[in-house]
């Protein structure tokens, strides 16, 4: 509900309307009297003009009085006529106004799933990456999509139905206890049995909706993997294993959405059986009232359409709580999400960090992924002077990534610190933080867009010859002429029109069109070929002059010319050194040499 506070005068029209609407549908049932008194010659003309009071016994004697005249002047005929148009004009403007309920309330549900949608994408944007660790990805499109949608269909599509009904509801009770309080209090007995039978299916509808809004995330998580790995499926001929995969939880969802729907589709007609079956006590309980005199039959026939109009918005009323029980398990998986702890977040007080200007320090940093597991990095103490080339070397998970990642808080330190021109980096803004590094990874991320668009993305107010001058220092710029529209050639999903060395250059002149003062390279040159790397390496070398740079690289030939060269193994800093220095000692770093050169 607190969505509703964006868009008041949307919601304050359709207040009106449904109030409107509820008079109007409370007035039709009461111009049915005269209809029938008329219709039945039982009717007692009124000769004396009553005076005019605002309260119901006023207004209907006035009604009355009117209508006495005109079959005392015009006849019975005339009389009958006049009241049809009056109940046509009542129920005209009855459906006028519902009409105008839902008009004025379109705007409303699809702005809310709108501001759902982007509050839920601006929440995944600034989740730190460890939420994304445990999450599969395919589960959070399905929260963004199908949950999204189904608090629509499931909430808002009923929310004017929520807001209209029970003041149609209270208008016809109201007429129904101003003609008899006593047959009125016998409903409202059976009313209440109804809605207690009508509850427990509701509760029972919430819990169902949960499982099945789980279970289409699965299936969405498998068809986002099987999408991302096709080339292997198909390597490994494990189409049948997917599929298998696939129908396995496609039936499982089948089976749930089935068991949720038959308890939805009883609603209906549990409901409607219930509604007549109290009718059914109702004239017999009526009739015995009219054949004792205690009441007209054509009142109590008013009473009886007094109570229809009871019974047909407590069913839809009834139909929209399953529909909001059905949404309220879409809405808190979106919530899990909405609700998620940011853990990295700019520090209260947090300062910009306009420039870097000494150097770059790990101090005692100890990490884990989690509480519960090995650290990854355990005792580490680096220190890396402005302009100087570090490069990290080591066996795979010896924690080279995991060192580099904290630097640009990707993950939070929670043991030892590190520190930038002396301040902890906690204490700097992180858009600054990050605005001072460029950062190129093993893997190339690239996206759906044109070449242009991928090397600028992010920066504003670059020129074309800036981006051009940065492709060529990656030495990307002559591939991309030969590309069908140059730079605004599109690279489809991942880049993936492009050979794996042209997207690897791509991403290098991203990072050189940041012009960072801060260089991460991580694996940077791995996905290119020999005569690539070499002319890549180059122009990495030119770039990383006078810049603080760490590269992470498995072949060693490419950072034989680094200021500082770190080995580790297992988390920790076991030798450190220039290239000749650490061959001279003949430890780790020699012995992987020796292993590349094998």
């Amino acid at each position: 509900m607190g969505y509703l506070r964006g868009y008041k005068t949307y919601v304050a029209l359709n207040a009106i309307s449904n109030i409107l609407t509820a008079i109007f549908t409370a007035l039709s049932i009461p111009l049915l009297v005269p209809f029938l008194e008329i219709l039945f010659d039982r009717r007692e003309p009124v000769l004396e003009q009553p005076q005019w009071a605002w309260n119901a016994d006023q207004v209907g004697a006035q009604f009355n009085y009117y209508i006495s005249q005109l079959i005392v002047q015009e006849g019975k005929e005339s009389a009958l006529v006049f009241v049809c148009i009056a109940i046509l004009s009542v129920f005209l403007l009855k459906n006028l106004f519902r009409y105008l309920s839902l008009f004025f309330m379109a705007p409303v549900r699809n702005g809310i799933i709108r501001d759902i949608r982007a509050q839920l994408f601006d929440k995944i944007m600034v989740l730190p990456l460890a939420y994304f660790s445990e999450e599969r990805k395919g589960d959070l499109m399905s929260r963004l999509t199908s949950d999204v949608q189904e608090v629509e269909w499931s909430i808002l599509n009923v929310l004017e139905a929520v807001f209209r009904e029970p003041l149609i509801i209270i208008g016809a009770l109201g007429f129904m206890i101003y003609v008899s309080p006593g047959l009125t209090g016998f409903v409202f007995l059976l009313m209440i049995f109804i809605a207690v039978v009508i509850g427990g299916i509701g509760r029972s509808l919430k819990r169902s909706s949960s499982d099945v809004q789980r279970r289409m995330g699965n299936l969405v998580a498998i068809v986002e993997e099987a999408l991302g790995g096709l080339r292997i499926i198909k390597g490994f001929n494990a189409e049948h294993y997917q599929r298998d995969k696939f129908a396995r939880e496609n039936n499982g969802y089948r089976h749930a959405l089935t068991r949720l729907l038959w308890r939805r589709d009883l609603s209906s007609p549990l409901s409607e059986f219930l509604g007549i079956a109290t009718v059914a006590v109702l004239l017999w309980y009526g009739s015995r009232q009219v054949f004792s005199g205690v009441m007209a039959a054509e009142t109590f026939l008013t009473f009886i359409f007094a109570f229809y109009n009871v019974i047909d918005p407590a069913k839809k009323l009834s139909k929209s709580v399953y529909n909001i029980q059905k949404g309220i398990g879409a809405m808190q998986r979106v919530e899990q999400v909405l609700d998620a702890p940011v853990a990295i977040k700019d520090a209260p007080g947090a300062r910009e960090l306009a420039a870097f200007r000494q150097k770059v320090e790990y101090r005692n940093v100890t990490f884990a992924y989690r509480a519960d597991e090995e650290p990854v990095l355990q005792d580490i103490n680096l220190s890396i002077p402005k302009g100087k080339a570090v490069a990290l070397v080591g066996a795979s998970g010896a924690g080279k990534s995991t060192l580099v990642d904290l630097l640009p808080r990707f993950y939070e330190v929670e043991q030892g610190e590190i520190l930038i021109d002396g301040q902890n980096i906690k204490n700097y803004q992180i858009h600054s933080l990050r605005a001072q590094m460029g950062i190129v990874s093993q893997e190339a991320i690239l996206f759906n867009d044109t070449i242009y668009n991928n090397i600028v993305f992010g920066l504003q107010g670059v020129s074309e010859e800036e981006v051009i001058a940065a492709a060529k220092i990656a030495h990307a710029h002559d591939f991309i002429l030969q590309t069908e529209q140059g730079y605004q050639t599109n690279i489809g999903d991942r880049g993936n029109k492009l050979s794996g060395g042209q997207r690897q250059r791509l991403t290098i002149a991203r990072a050189v069109l940041q012009n960072p003062p801060i260089l991460i390279l991580d694996e940077a040159t791995s996905a290119l070929d020999s005569e690539s790397e070499k002319l890549v390496q180059q122009a990495l070398i030119e770039l990383m002059k006078n810049r603080t740079s760490i590269v992470i690289a498995h072949r060693l030939s490419t950072v034989q010319h680094a200021d500082e060269i770190i080995v580790m193994r297992e988390g920790r800093i076991v030798e450190r050194g220039t290239h000749h220095s650490l061959l001279a000692e003949g430890g780790e770093y020699q012995k992987l040499v020796e292993l590349q050169d094998l």
